[in-house]
């Protein structure tokens, strides 16, 4: 929403708190080009607007399978209900999907042209499959209506305004690193993931929406790290006195997760430019100021 109210355009953000806060809009109190809607797109949304980024769902494991079924809903019901809005209003969509499509990945990195490898019936299907059919939503609404469509798929981000609580790899580390608690690495520390600071994935999806592509497009930083890189850049960044914890791998977690960005760099000439340490600085400072 900054970077749109920045552009210069008017901004309804619509969010329903599930694992939004409101802190992360203080700044945006009195901009008289901003407007904030309390609301769950679960239910129909009835607004008069000329362009919808749909990022609604959770996305973090510790979320999304604290109510499984509201995020499927959220994810496929919400999806319906935004691809309705978008085709009475004849307007552009864009989806935030996500590289969790790919699943547990046999090939690697990953191109958008791979299918995938996910559990239906796992603990994370609830956020995998729902992002999986909210892409056969929007591509059907193109073909059948003709909407104009725009399909990111989203690899790990992180970056300031993250939940204390949010669960994910990142804020964890840091969090638990601040507080000089155990850092808690799952499995034996070798899986791999890639960080995308936020101010770089935001610049994609611009580039994505304001191009005549209909995607998917993969948008992430391909540099990948073990979970053990991530915690020891972590420990020396905060100077933290925390010891490695090792606990079992959670069922149907990935070995690797990479994305090619090839389509994005020639065809939306995007790359990050946000290296993971100076982005976990400015994370880090962010995460000293709200413990």
């Amino acid at each position: 929403m900054d970077r749109l109210l920045k552009d210069g355009h008017e901004v309804l953000g619509v969010d329903n708190l599930f694992t939004g806060s409101k802190r992360n809009l203080e700044h945006l109190h009195g901009n008289p080009r901003f407007e904030f809607m309390r609301h769950d797109i679960t239910f129909p949304l009835y607004v008069e607007v000329d362009a919808i980024y749909n990022l609604a769902s959770p996305a973090s494991p510790i979320h999304y399978q604290r109510d499984p079924v509201q995020t499927i809903k959220t994810n496929v019901i919400g999806a319906v209900n935004m691809l309705g809005l978008a085709k009475r209003l004849g307007i552009r969509i864009f989806q935030a999907s996500t590289s969790e499509v790919y699943g547990d990945p046999d090939v690697h990195p990953q191109p958008e042209t791979y299918w995938g490898r996910v559990n239906p019936i796992g603990p994370r299907a609830c956020y995998d499959e729902g992002k999986r059919a909210a892409e056969t939503l929007f591509f059907d609404y193109h073909r059948q209506h003709g909407l104009d469509i725009r399909v990111a798929r989203i690899f790990n981000t992180y970056g300031p305004r993250m939940a204390v609580s949010d669960g994910r790899v990142v804020s964890n580390f840091i969090v638990q690193a601040l507080r000089n608690d155990d850092i808690t690495i799952y499995g034996d520390g070798s899986q791999t993931r890639s960080f995308c600071y936020v101010g770089d994935l935001i610049e994609g999806f611009v580039r994505l929406f304001e191009s005549n592509l209909t995607g998917p497009i993969n948008l992430g930083n391909p540099g990948e790290f073990t979970m053990l890189e991530l915690a020891e850049q972590i420990l020396a960044l905060t100077s933290s006195g925390s010891q490695l914890r090792f606990e079992a791998l959670p069922e149907d977690d990935p070995r690797q997760r990479q994305p090619d960005i090839t389509l994005a760099m020639s065809k939306l000439g995007w790359s990050p430019s946000v290296q993971l340490k100076g982005g976990l600085e400015r994370t880090i400072e962010y995460f000293e100021k709200h413990i």
